[in-house]
């Protein structure tokens, strides 16, 4: 992880990307963004790019490769593993299968999509300042 580094956002609907993408400049964040339709090409970019993101902010329901098996994928990819990316749910997929599935792949969030900007503002602010605070092995 990367405190200053990409945040990736996985978000198949591009009215929640321009509302993602208009609370972020809100809050003032100035970490790069990359948004993705699909966790196939989300997948491609993080085996492509020799940074380490910052966050990866996921929705549960996508094409191609859903927000559960990206999950996997980045947790059980050695290369991967070691860029310490924290992994978050944003979703509107609220179920108690949907959640319990999410922490099967030891999710370090899972927040719900609220439906105002403000609500969704707050949410974002505590879901990157939560991660700003915290320690990961390769930031020393």
């Amino acid at each position: 992880m990367d405190k200053n580094g990409t945040i990736v956002i996985i978000e198949d609907d591009v009215d929640d990307q321009f509302l993602l993408e208009e609370v972020f400049k809100e809050l003032g964040y100035t970490n790069e963004r990359m948004y993705f339709l699909d966790g196939l090409s989300a997948l491609e970019y993080l085996h492509s790019t020799p940074d380490r993101p910052f966050i990866i902010i996921s929705d549960i329901n996508l094409p191609k490769l859903n927000g559960l098996e990206l999950r996997q994928k980045v947790q059980t990819d050695a290369e991967l593993s070691l860029k310490c990316i924290p992994y978050v749910y944003f979703t509107t997929a609220i179920n108690q299968r949907a959640v319990i599935d999410a922490y099967s792949t030891s999710a370090q969030g899972f927040f719900v999509k609220p439906s105002g900007f403000d609500e969704t503002k707050e949410t974002i602010r505590v879901m990157i300042e939560y991660w700003r605070m915290c320690a990961a092995p390769n930031n020393f």
